[in-house]
């Protein structure tokens, strides 16, 4: 007696064995042009219009934004016990924002002088910043240095 329910290898055929590879390859041949297309099913094209750039940085005329609003929170900080909180600065021009961690004041050079450490957050990263603010003769804060920590 032969059990008919199981199939035998030898009497598959040619057919079998076409529509079994068709079944495989119909699949991965159609999910494949999706995916190589871009999902383009009816044939738009790329919309070439639409670029993107990078965001300008604002500065004032001189070029030094940042160092501006930096010079000005140093400038009005209250140095009375002689250690000082974290003082926050932002510059909506730019962006940018950060905390200025330390100022140190001294008069060796016959003027007002303050050293301040600074980090800056902008478009650019995170970087810490050393810079240097000295008040004039005419009572105005020039700023002296400001600059990337070495």
């Amino acid at each position: 007696m032969q059990d008919i329910a199981k199939w035998i290898d030898a009497k598959k055929g040619y057919s079998f064995a076409l529509l079994r590879s068709a079944a495989i390859c119909l699949p991965v041949l159609v999910l494949s042009g999706c995916m190589g297309a871009g999902l383009d099913l009816f044939g738009s094209g790329v919309d070439r219009t639409v670029s993107t750039g990078t965001v300008p940085v604002a500065k004032t005329s001189d070029g030094l934004s940042d160092a501006v609003m930096v010079r000005n929170a140093v400038t009005t900080a209250e140095l009375g016990g002689g250690t000082i909180n974290p003082i926050p600065w932002a510059n909506a021009t730019s962006g940018s924002a950060g905390v200025i961690s330390s100022i140190q004041e001294d008069r060796a050079s016959g003027m007002l002088c303050r050293r301040f450490t600074t980090t800056r957050h902008s478009y650019e990263g995170i970087a810490k910043f050393d810079g240097s603010t000295c008040q004039g003769g005419d009572g105005a804060w020039y700023l002296t240095s400001f600059g990337p920590r070495a």
